[in-house]
């Protein structure tokens, strides 16, 4: 029996640190390690692959925390029936589970569960502060690049005969801008005469 691990971090700005060596202080060796730096959401996560790839039947997968395999309760059983179906176990470090047993499966079920309704709760109250905020009046995005004095240079210079490329150099506005600030098909249709 191997025992596998796989760890990830969200970020490339985070560390590995911790997680590599919990697995290595409970047996793993260190060429048995699968890691990356990506998002739990990213459905190609390439370390992830590696790793299940890896596995054979009466291997040991391990991981620190739920959170680092899955975000949801459907990928995280997903990727534990993957698991069974190599007849591979699952262990998580931090939460003592353990899939060889039954209690270990049915703790990890409910636990998943219970993650994917903080990770609904949370995405409610962020779309909530979201809705507030725009209700404030609070802009989101990047602020316009033309302005209405902007717009009205770009008109005037369209008017003047000036073509859109040398509108775009005197403005450094890309042809796109230009063309919202003229109006769109109206802007194309001068820029055909």
């Amino acid at each position: 029996m191997a025992m596998v691990a796989y760890i990830r971090v969200s970020s490339v700005g985070q560390s590995l640190e911790v997680q590599r060596d919990a697995v290595l202080r409970a047996g793993v060796q260190a060429d048995h390690v699968f890691e990356e730096k990506r998002s739990g959401l990213d459905s190609a996560r390439p370390a992830l692959r590696e790793a299940m790839r890896f596995v054979r039947k009466g291997d040991l997968f391990i991981i620190t925390k739920i959170d680092r395999l899955a975000r949801s309760a459907v990928d995280l059983l997903t990727i534990v029936n993957e698991l069974k179906a190599k007849e591979v176990a699952l262990r998580v470090l931090d939460q003592s589970i353990d899939t060889a047993t039954p209690e270990g499966r049915a703790l990890l079920q409910m636990l998943a569960v219970f993650a994917e309704f903080e990770t609904e709760l949370r995405r409610e109250r962020q779309m909530d502060g979201i809705a507030k905020a725009k209700a404030d009046g609070t802009r989101f995005g990047r602020k316009p690049q033309a302005t209405d004095d902007v717009v009205s240079e770009i008109r005037r210079m369209r008017a003047e005969g000036k073509l859109i490329k040398d509108i775009m150099k005197a403005t450094g506005l890309s042809k796109a801008t230009v063309y919202r600030a003229l109006g769109g098909a109206q802007g194309e249709a001068a820029e055909a005469r």
